[in-house]
């Protein structure tokens, strides 16, 4: 098995623009090593027990009581951006700045590790894995963030996962975000066994992210019998379709934890819509009700003020009527988050879209992707423009220009 060698062959689903299938090309590059299903299935072996080396690997992981309340209670989990200088290495003073400003701004918890941080990272070449969890991890504790969720990014096949979710663990991050892309040869079988091992680690948050950004496509039978797996706490489903969110609700409503396993929004084109509805199903002669409680989203890596008050806005009509003016705000979202996320060309500029927002912010100085062809899409620029004069109330330029010198000194 060559773990140092990364793939780029990848299938896509009929009917996907070229840009989409190249965006999911260059995902898939850091999510998929080099690996036949006989070496995978021989990785799950050695997981399982069957290799002298595997001894490390059997343990159960425990989620903090206060932690697990939070998580259920529901908060607002950015995605953490990777601030980088001219030189692409890492600008620890905007990093630090970065974390202190999702503190400030009313943030339950912090996602590092994940699309939005780049899944280059992981690349050999630049090994930044786990000094940026490291890093983050510090900063995050000087903000005395013990009762911040704290979560890492884990993905890629059986060995690469273990060892991720075994540096995520150690420096104490509390859930691992379970990312299932790149294992398009593993059966469903297979793939509930890879997530049952890594949960022996740390504890699991699950994800189903859309094809469009390296994701694969997950019946409800996986979503049913994921949900029984004692290590899962949490699921964010980001599938971007109405139809394979309601399989992920569905299969949580019907498991025997459905109490026990909080959902969060990734479906950054219908965030305020998925956090104020009432998912309610009929199984076994049972209505149950069950809500998405919060949000682990790169949308909310921007103008996360906003976010935290829009988010506290919703809660308040948890049980209630809902204004229709909240119904507006779901399209005003949607509409900033089609822009800064660059819909228009397959999520080419995602990325930089974030990084720009923050630029102009000040909270970073340029817009620099470890990848170099990451770039601002023809037009992006101009369409941020008009979003951030369009709807002026969903940003905190303000908030951020008052407290940015004490986050970066």
């Amino acid at each position: 098995m060559e773990c140092g060698t990364w793939s780029i062959s990848r299938s896509f689903p009929e009917g996907i623009g070229d840009d989409s299938q190249a965006i999911a090309d260059r995902v898939f590059l850091f999510l998929s090593k080099t690996v036949s299903l006989d070496e995978e299935k021989s990785i799950h072996r050695y997981q399982c027990g069957t290799s002298e080396n595997s001894a490390r690997k059997i343990m159960t992981s425990k989620l903090n009581p206060d932690i697990q309340t939070a998580l259920a209670e529901g908060t607002v989990i950015p995605a953490m951006p990777l601030a980088l200088n001219g030189k692409r290495h890492l600008d620890e003073r905007r990093q630090a700045g970065l974390i202190r400003y999702y503190h400030a701004a009313g943030a339950g918890g912090l996602a590092v590790g994940v699309h939005t941080t780049q899944f280059q990272i992981r690349d050999p070449k630049h090994g930044m894995y786990e000094p940026v969890l490291r890093f983050a991890m510090e900063r995050i504790e000087e903000t005395e963030g013990e009762s911040l969720i704290k979560i890492a990014g884990i993905c890629g096949p059986g060995l690469q996962a273990l060892h991720e979710a075994e540096v995520a663990a150690s420096l104490r991050y509390d859930l691992g975000l379970l990312n299932l892309g790149g294992l398009d040869s593993l059966s469903p079988d297979d793939l509930l066994q890879h997530c049952d091992e890594v949960g022996k680690v740390i504890p699991i948050f699950g994800f189903y992210l859309q094809p469009a950004v390296g994701g694969i496509e997950l019946p409800y039978s996986f979503w049913r019998d994921f949900a029984e797996l004692e290590s899962v706490h949490a699921i964010k489903i980001a599938a971007f379709n109405r139809y394979q969110t309601l399989d992920v609700v569905r299969a949580v409503c019907e498991s025997s934890r459905r109490s026990e396993i909080a959902l969060y929004t990734g479906n950054d084109d219908n965030i305020v819509v998925d956090l104020l509805t009432p998912f309610r199903f009929h199984h076994l002669g049972e209505v149950i009700e069950k809500k998405i409680v919060g949000g682990l989203l790169g949308h909310w890596a921007v103008w996360t003020k906003k976010a935290v008050d829009l988010f506290e806005e919703i809660k308040a009509f948890n049980n209630g009527s809902i204004p229709r003016g909240l119904l507006t705000l779901n399209q005003e979202v949607t509409d900033c988050n089609a822009v800064i996320f660059d819909a228009a060309n397959g999520f080419r500029g995602c990325i930089p879209g974030i990084h720009e927002v923050l630029r102009r912010q000040g909270l970073l100085e340029g817009i620099w992707c470890l990848d170099p062809d990451e770039q601002l899409s023809p037009g992006q620029s101009a369409e941020l423009d008009r979003i951030h004069n369009s709807y002026p109330h969903l940003n905190d330029d303000d908030f951020v220009a008052e407290h940015l010198d004490s986050w970066l000194g």
